[in-house]
């Protein structure tokens, strides 16, 4: 979980130069780059480190915490003007796309979004949102959970991880996973315009 305990300057500092050393390591090396190269390049020792950020999963989702922020904005912003399946359909292409900045990242995706942070818990909320908008609307069955979407993003990421074109193979695999998910009928759901007061 995350610790919201308020930090003295000095102690806020060192934070701030771990979550800068950890951003650089980590897109340069992969999301299991040594933790002891993240406290070298914040020029702390490894204690500073762990006594911070106890756990890879816990750095990582912090540094990742502004992005994961923007990303549930985004998504919110932007799922008033779509259907509820197409809105859910966009938020996971997001998902892929964010855990693909650090190689190797999509492996701890579903430990990082219970850590706690503001921009993992705000995805995961937007997620959660989404989700039950799509099952409302009966284009996604009831039995579907948001850990079902974060097994999807997660081996959707790694699968793509690679791709020289990630973003046609992305669509593609969310395309069939989400066909899957559709009660008969959710497909012309998806198509279906969205009136106002609806």
């Amino acid at each position: 979980m995350a610790d919201d305990t308020p930090l003295r300057a000095d102690a806020q500092r060192n934070r701030q130069r771990l979550l800068a050393a950890a951003e650089e390591v980590f897109v340069e090396r992969g999301a299991d780059a040594s933790m002891e190269d993240v406290a070298k390049r914040a020029g702390v020792g490894i204690g500073t480190l762990y006594r911070r950020f106890p756990t890879r999963e816990a750095l990582l989702a912090a540094a990742y915490s502004e992005r994961f922020l923007r990303l549930a904005a985004d998504s919110q912003a932007r799922s008033a003007a779509l259907t509820p399946l197409a809105a859910l359909r966009a938020y996971l292409h997001d998902l892929v796309v964010q855990t693909t900045v650090y190689r190797g990242l999509a492996t701890s995706l579903g430990a990082m979004l219970q850590s706690g942070t503001p921009g993992c818990d705000a995805t995961s909320k937007e997620g959660r949102r989404l989700l039950r908008s799509a099952q409302t609307a009966g284009a996604v069955r009831r039995d579907v959970t948001f850990d079902d979407l974060v097994v999807v993003a997660t081996a959707t990421s790694l699968a793509t991880e690679h791709a020289r074109s990630p973003k046609p193979r992305t669509e593609h695999l969310i395309g069939l996973f989400l066909d899957g998910i559709c009660p008969r009928g959710g497909r012309e759901v998806e198509a279906a315009p969205r009136t106002r007061g609806h």
